[in-house]
């Protein structure tokens, strides 16, 4: 891990100085961040970035994203400070995962750390939970419902969503990135945790852990938890930030 980390982090170095930007954040996302990768997993390293004052005052105004092919199994992408504002703005759920992944490569000054602080008051649950619970419906449907066999880690693309929903629920905060954080801050029956560690510890051992029928346990807990939380999403609270403090952000980074 300490080789591939030291190759994240010059792969980051290389794009700074090609594309002329600041990376004030990088962390992994994807599988390895939710805790279930397996061996040959790609990293899906995500970052935010920001560029000279002068490139946001021009007439060619440069993209808001940076983007690279995949190369020796690394996955490295990543979004313009004002772009991931906005989207903080709109409680985006994928920029939530990259601030609370347990995998950082870059956090500088302290940027990130003033975003945590503030989806503790301005990131809408409500949101969250309704695009994590569209996030399961849609891979249950897709992956799981009414078939006589199973390809074993769609379970995972399913289970995750609705865990992390229960977080919301439980600890009315946003959920960690990572699928056994939230395990353990969750009420869940022993037979399911110990039916989804053993699901997880699989697929990190073997990879595609390939297919089985159904699993009663999961499939039922699925089922359960799909109806039930279809029926309370609407009361999560629902919040947004100051444009002001998010304006004052961007501000300060500029140096303007």
């Amino acid at each position: 891990m300490i080789k591939i980390k030291q190759q994240i982090v010059d792969a980051l170095t290389r794009m700074e100085n090609e594309e002329g930007v600041t990376i004030l954040y990088a962390a992994e996302s994807g599988s390895r961040a939710w805790g279930f990768a397996s061996a040959d997993s790609d990293y899906d390293v995500r970052f935010i970035y920001k560029r000279p004052v002068r490139d946001y005052v021009r007439l060619s105004v440069s993209r808001d994203v940076i983007e690279r092919p995949i190369v020796d199994d690394l996955d490295v992408n990543g979004w313009d400070i004002v772009k991931a504002l906005r989207l903080f703005r709109k409680s985006n759920p994928s920029l939530m995962e990259w601030l609370f992944s347990p995998i950082v490569y870059v956090e500088r000054e302290n940027f990130a750390d003033q975003l945590r602080q503030w989806t503790k008051e301005h990131y809408s649950l409500h949101r969250l939970a309704h695009h994590y619970l569209n996030m399961a419906k849609g891979n249950y449907r897709t992956h799981l419902e009414g078939r006589a066999e199973i390809q074993l880690k769609k379970y995972l693309y399913v289970l995750r969503p609705l865990l992390c929903i229960q977080w919301v629920e439980q600890r009315e905060s946003v959920p960690p990135t990572s699928m056994w954080k939230v395990m353990e801050g969750v009420d869940l029956q022993p037979k399911v945790s110990s039916s989804i560690v053993e699901l997880i510890n699989r697929k990190q051992q073997t990879g595609e852990m390939g297919q089985s029928p159904p699993q009663p346990v999961l499939e039922q807990f699925i089922q359960q938890e799909i109806e039930r939380i279809s029926g309370v999403v609407a009361d999560i609270p629902d919040r947004n930030p100051s444009d002001l403090a998010i304006d004052n952000m961007i501000w300060r980074e500029l140096g303007v």
